[in-house]
């Protein structure tokens, strides 16, 4: 079996402010939840070799092109949007 990354410490905090993006209307995103991916704040599927498998990503689309500012500390309780949770 491929190496697995423990469950400890999970998610990782990928950066402690939100990342700005543009998002484009009717067009899929998946939100990194476990804090492990490269391609933050979006996934790269590194969740699924966390033992257990205990994280998804978020797949979200918006209505209209917009600016989106998106949670890396992964504590939010609006995911994907920072809720300013890093600050405390």
């Amino acid at each position: 079996m491929e190496d697995m990354i423990p469950n400890e410490g999970l998610p990782k905090v990928a950066a402690a402010q939100p990342c700005c993006v543009q998002l484009e209307a009717g067009k899929n995103y998946a939100w990194c939840t476990c804090g492990l991916s490269e391609k933050q704040p979006f996934c790269d599927g590194r969740h699924k070799k966390v033992e257990g498998m205990p994280y998804r990503s978020q797949v979200f689309t918006v209505e209209q092109n917009t600016e989106g500012w998106l949670c890396q500390c992964k504590k939010t309780k609006n995911p994907p949007y920072c809720d300013g949770s890093h600050n405390h």
